[in-house]
């Protein structure tokens, strides 16, 4: 392993090279939003002296202990990959890059975590398969929970563009704007950047490409487990309801204004969550309708035909949330709501359909499980994988580089990948 100097605007970015992929982590995107600029929408990062090392994971934004229970054996609990610390200060992204490309494709992926936790180099992601196929993969911290959605008037009132509550997806489009400016001295495409998730990921995707913030910016969209049309799932709330939120954070803090809530402890968001989730129920935390990042729901922008003209791939697993056990998952809500989707869309849109069960225990093909595939990453699991497991993660990494290279995951050439349609 070697390390390796690239130039860009806001100065030299030093990385690790190994094999020929070249790795930048924890690369600042904007500046730290603490203090004054603690609920504010994110301001560009200054330029620097010298060089930066960019060796280490960023901090997570402070979030709920995930270790616990079936999802913090899969994904938190590996000592092999220990959890980054908590911290406000978490605008920051990593980069995996093959050495000496030009114009390479790009893939900004947006991790999932129902908006509330969550981080991008969580050990299921790695984009060192993606980079052996030539596809430079960025993955991107965003402001969760309270951090990136409190919704206040007064917090309104103080926005030069009077939004509200949508810190955490405008930290998603200054991270693709920060992409657009400098992925070139990476060797990636500006112009090629497709823009992926999962969950609240998918959301946050589908957010984005209704919204006219990112108008000429995205060049396909990859949606897992989250995105579609009359999926029993309300995705963002109007101004009226996030000040609501706002207004009940406010009471569980003792606090009486926004100088109060930026002196309050961080960590202290985190504990106010069970009771501030008991009092609101259903998603705390959405994108919020507020005029300037979204206009009107999402739903609406794609039933009226108003998405850009770009390749789409939306999809979910056999035992996605909202499928009844024992149930077809294709008979499901959520899946319906996929199909309504890309019926829509339907000359520029691919479907799957993830209905392969992980090996070693009875959960199936549960919400997330096809992130171990698609990132190729089986070799980190707990799971006993098997041959099969294998290949198929082989198609599907396939597939999702054929998707970001031309828009089309040519799942006529994936045999086994009998998961497309």
């Amino acid at each position: 392993m070697k390390t390796v100097d690239v130039r860009t605007d806001l100065g030299v970015i030093r990385g690790l090279e190994e094999r020929g992929i070249r790795v930048f982590r924890g690369v600042p995107y904007a500046k730290p939003p603490v203090g004054e600029r603690r609920f504010t929408a994110p301001e560009s990062p200054d330029a620097w002296d010298g060089v930066l090392e960019a060796f280490k994971d960023p901090a997570q934004c402070p979030q709920p202990d995930m270790t616990q229970g079936f999802y913090g054996k899969e994904f938190y609990t590996d000592p092999a990959f220990p959890l980054p610390e908590m911290s406000e200060d978490c605008l920051y992204l990593n980069i995996w890059a093959p050495e000496d490309v030009q114009n390479a494709p790009v893939a900004m992926w947006i991790h999932g975590g129902g908006f509330d936790h969550g981080f991008n180099s969580e050990m299921e992601f790695d984009g060192k398969a993606f980079a052996e196929r030539g596809v430079i993969l960025v993955t991107i911290n965003y402001r969760v929970g309270v951090f990136g959605f409190l919704a206040l008037e007064e917090l309104r009132e103080a926005d030069p563009h009077h939004s509200a509550g949508n810190m955490g997806i405008l930290d998603q489009i200054a991270a693709l704007n920060w992409i657009r400016t400098h992925i070139a001295a990476f060797g990636g495409d500006p112009e090629r950047i497709t823009v992926f998730g999962q969950s609240a990921g998918a959301m946050s995707t589908e957010t984005l490409i209704c919204s006219d913030l990112t108008k000429g910016m995205i060049h396909g969209a990859l949606m897992q487990s989250a995105a579609g049309l009359d999926m029993g799932l309300k995705k963002y709330k109007t101004a009226e309801e996030a000040y609501a939120v706002g207004a009940c954070i406010m009471e569980l803090t003792g606090t009486k204004n926004v100088k109060e809530l930026r002196e309050v402890p961080a960590m202290r968001f985190v504990e106010i969550l069970p009771e501030l989730y008991a009092r609101t129920g259903g998603l705390t935390f959405v994108p919020v309708v507020d005029g300037y990042v979204l206009k009107e729901p999402q739903e609406e922008t794609i039933r009226a035909g108003k998405l850009p003209e770009i390749p789409y791939m939306l999809g979910s697993t056999a035992q996605d949330i909202t499928v009844p056990e024992g149930t077809d998952g294709r008979e499901s809500a959520w899946y319906k709501g996929i199909k309504a989707w890309t019926d829509l869309y339907s000359d520029h849109a691919w479907r799957y359909y993830f209905d392969h069960p992980l090996p070693s225990d009875s959960a199936g093909s549960f919400h997330s499980s096809e992130l171990w595939y698609v990132f190729g990453t089986l070799g980190r699991c707990w799971r006993a994988m098997q041959e099969d497991d294998y290949r198929l993660s082989e198609e599907m990494v396939e597939a999702w580089v054929s998707f970001f290279r031309s828009g089309d995951p040519g799942w006529e050439k994936a045999p086994y990948c009998r998961t497309f349609e």
